[in-house]
């Protein structure tokens, strides 16, 4: 028997003494199989089971309105066959690829019913795009190119803390950052500048501050004040305002004005450091308001909306400066 020069340098010699037991498996069953689950092309579209493509049209659908007047539901999808086959494809440098379209069905309800009322239905095809289609030997034509699909890392789903180890900024202060990677959707990263101000991203993209996430969460001025500062209440009177006593406010803080207790004795005097011994005494003597003058007011900013209670009117904002 003769063999050609390329046959003559393949040749492969085994020196085993027993035939193999157990045949090589067909490798690219794994791949085939695969993707032919995702897509379930053959299987009609009541007996689809709910993976691969199947379960990302559930998951999104159905779609409602705000007003729940509009409902679109999810009916199937089909895909077409390929224009041209994969020869065809890499001669004229296409993608080998199916055409998805997806048949929905838009549900109008009649907004002008006592009941819940159908007062119109419509089904359409929609043409969702083009997927490429597997070959047989478990790779894509993609613009003309034969290619495969290889495994690719990925960061996990979670939350993660972190910090610049002080290269950021020149005084080597550490700046703190948190990055939430979902499962599905998009990133959200937040991070503090050498200011302590808060800031978060969506997707690496441009910076905001993070009030705007918490309003888009549906948190007013408000809500927001109250989860991340503490108060201290005044209450207005004809000549400047009592200001509730809470000793954690004063502990370590210069006075402005001179404080006095429910006898009218000064116990702590203005521009004096209040310590530990002050603020049991104004304990021991049961004081729970101090007077304090209106020009202390100025600078304050407001943790609530302040409403005239004659007509109603909103006065001043809530994160306002007085």
């Amino acid at each position: 028997m003769s063999y050609s020069f390329t046959e003559k340098k393949r040749i492969r010699k085994s020196f085993g003494t027993r035939q193999g037991v157990i045949q090589v498996p067909y490798l690219l069953a794994t791949q085939l199989e695969s993707y032919e689950s995702f897509l379930q092309k053959d299987v009609p579209s009541d007996k689809r089971k709910n993976e691969g493509l199947q379960a990302a049209f559930t998951a999104i659908f159905p779609i409602v309105s705000h007003n729940q007047n509009v409902r679109m539901e999810f009916q199937g999808y089909n895909l077409a066959r390929p224009v041209f086959d994969m020869r065809e494809c890499q001669q004229r440098g296409l993608t080998y690829a199916s055409a998805l379209r997806a048949k929905v069905r838009l549900i109008v309800m009649d907004r002008e019913a006592a009941k819940p009322t159908i007062k119109e239905v419509k089904e359409q095809e929609v043409y969702m795009g083009e997927i490429p289609l597997m070959t047989d030997k478990g790779s894509f034509i993609i613009n003309g190119t034969e290619r495969v699909i290889v495994s690719q890392l990925h960061r996990s789903p979670g939350v993660f803390f972190e910090h610049d180890k002080g290269k950021t900024h020149s005084s080597g202060k550490l700046l703190f950052s948190a990055r939430i990677i979902p499962y599905r959707g998009s990133w959200l990263d937040f991070e503090f500048d050498p200011k302590d101000i808060l800031y978060f991203r969506v997707d690496r993209r441009r910076k905001m501050p993070v009030t705007i996430l918490l309003k888009a969460l549906g948190l007013n001025n408000e809500q927001i004040l109250a989860h991340f500062f503490s108060f201290d209440r005044f209450d207005l009177m004809d000549q400047g305002a009592m200001m509730e006593f809470v000793p954690a406010h004063f502990k370590g803080e210069v006075a402005r004005f001179d404080i006095v207790d429910k006898s009218g004795n000064v116990v702590v005097a203005k521009d004096k450091r209040v310590t530990a011994r002050h603020l049991r005494t104004l304990e021991d003597g049961g004081t729970q308001r101090i007077s304090v003058p209106e020009d202390f007011l100025i600078g304050k900013v407001l943790a609530r909306n302040v409403v005239s209670e004659e007509t109603g009117e909103i006065v001043a904002l809530a994160n306002e400066e007085l």
